[in-house]
């Protein structure tokens, strides 16, 4: 049987609930949805620390950010580390190659290894973060053993469009000197929609008079929640000019204050989106016009969620839904059911197991996840996954003040850990002002929208029991150190 191509894209903070296929109210994403309708949606893929380079990391090496050894935006990751998707695939046989965010380091570390993309045949990234509007790359190739940077580029445009034209340059190369001979594994990984949302040309004006439909949780008052009332992410409060590119009216209420912040936010992050919507439909034209389409897996998620003034919030960190959920839309003509809604629990360290079962290539012992292709195929495993393990490391990091946290989430509750103390557990260019320790319990049934802490409350007492043992057996499973006493 041929093996399959894999197109991976990639976005930076893109939250499910801003994608029509997964039923947004404040915007449309028809080029997204083209993937749902032809392929599998995920209504509970969850990543397992909810930070942009942590999560890509967990991504390429299927495993958690503690093993990988990249818990925070500090670290990087080791590119002599095994396993990693691109190289494995490499090894068997596919043509590999990266275009836009990377975010995994860069350049000599001081652990003295060199932190550019490894394992690709060509890549061009963007350093750090990347600019929006002419950015510079950094781009590479391969030398037979090593990827190897080999000049600096800059290039004007818009950055969702320049990553989706190297794409399709490199496709079309791909085609002329491989073909049918070497199957490839594209990453397009896009900046959008990170902060400061800057849009494209094509989309800034669009939404220029919409008023957006409030999320619940617009105004939360943290109640029971000390690490939630600490964080500094407030729309009204701790957004900027650059964040809604202008200052609200003058003599205007804080209600009618926190709105206007609000909408402008949402104005600008979703003009990010409808550029990357685009940027994705001129990719899946591509590949029906090349008659690529049907012998391709096409991958579509993000690093994370994002609050999108869910909470009173923008940013992510936070083990809340709107943060940890993933957006993961798959398709796969070949061997996937068009318009399958998946119910089931994944976590990004599933992501690199799962598409080296898809193209027959064994998974290596080291990756952590478990292979979903089963639980797309309609046959999930008899043992698959009932709960899921969150860690995030940064306590009372500089920007958003978010407390380290760990917790469990079962089909009905979350346990959630706020372990780090003031003065204490500050990691590299943290600042110490952590929030005390203490718990949270959330019935997810009664309170989808985990305002409600009811950790010690009268009648939760078993259930509390049996989340402390499941977080206990997931700690122990992936080798994670617990902070809370027995």
């Amino acid at each position: 049987m041929k093996r399959p191509n894999i197109l991976f894209i990639l976005t930076d903070d893109h939250a499910a609930h801003a994608i029509s296929a997964y039923g947004s109210r404040v915007n449309q994403t028809p080029q997204l949805d083209r993937i749902a309708e032809r392929g599998v949606r995920f209504d509970n893929c969850f990543c397992t620390n909810s930070i942009c380079t942590p999560s890509r990391a967990s991504i390429l090496t299927g495993q958690h950010t503690h093993v990988c050894g990249v818990r925070t935006l500090a670290e990087t990751l080791d590119n002599r580390h095994d396993p990693q998707l691109q190289r494995v695939l490499k090894k068997a046989g596919y043509r590999t190659a990266i275009f836009g965010k990377w975010h995994l380091g860069h350049g000599d570390q001081p652990a003295g290894y060199n932190a550019d993309p490894n394992g690709f045949d060509d890549w061009a990234v963007f350093p750090g973060q990347g600019d929006y509007y002419d950015p510079t790359w950094h781009i590479g190739t391969h030398d037979g053993e090593n990827s190897i940077r080999t000049g600096t580029l800059k290039t004007p445009g818009y950055a969702t469009d320049l990553v989706t034209d190297m794409s399709l340059r490199w496709l079309d190369r791909w085609q002329k000197e491989a073909g049918d001979d070497q199957p490839f594994l594209l990453c397009v990984h896009h900046k959008a929609p990170h902060r400061w949302w800057q849009p494209g040309p094509q989309e800034k004006d669009l939404f220029a008079d919409t008023v957006f439909a409030e999320p619940e949780t617009l105004w939360d008052d943290y109640a029971g929640r000390p690490a939630a009332a600490a964080a500094r992410m407030r729309i009204d409060r701790d957004m900027n000019h650059n964040d809604v590119k202008g200052n609200p009216p003058p003599g205007i209420t804080p209600r009618e204050r926190k709105l206007w912040y609000y909408n402008e936010y949402m104005r600008s992050y979703l003009r990010c989106v409808a550029g990357v919507d685009r940027n994705v439909g001129r990719v899946l034209d591509h590949l029906d016009q090349t008659g690529l389409a049907d012998d391709t897996i096409v991958v579509y998620t993000s690093d994370q969620g994002f609050f999108l003034g869910d909470h009173g919030w923008y940013d992510k960190r936070f083990m809340y839904e709107e943060s940890f959920n993933m957006p993961l839309l798959v398709r796969y003509p070949c061997e996937l059911k068009p318009g399958t809604v998946i119910d089931s629990m994944m976590t990004n360290v599933d992501f690199a197991p799962t598409l080296l079962d898809f193209v027959g290539v064994p998974i290596p012992e080291q990756m952590q996840g478990k292979s979903a292709r089963q639980v797309m195929l309609g046959n999930p495993p008899a043992d698959w996954q009932e709960s899921v393990y969150y860690r995030y490391w940064m306590d009372a990091e500089r920007t958003h003040h978010s407390s380290a946290h760990y917790g469990v989430r079962t089909r009905t509750h979350k346990l959630i850990h706020y372990y780090c103390k003031p003065l204490d557990c500050a990691g590299a260019g943290d600042i110490n002002t952590g929030v005390d320790p203490y718990w949270e319990l959330f019935d997810l049934t009664a309170d989808p929208q985990e305002c409600h802490n009811i950790h010690g409350q009268p009648g939760t007492e078993k259930i509390t029991r049996d989340l402390m043992a499941e977080l206990s057996r997931l700690q122990k499973q992936f080798g994670d150190k617990p902070e809370h006493a027995a």
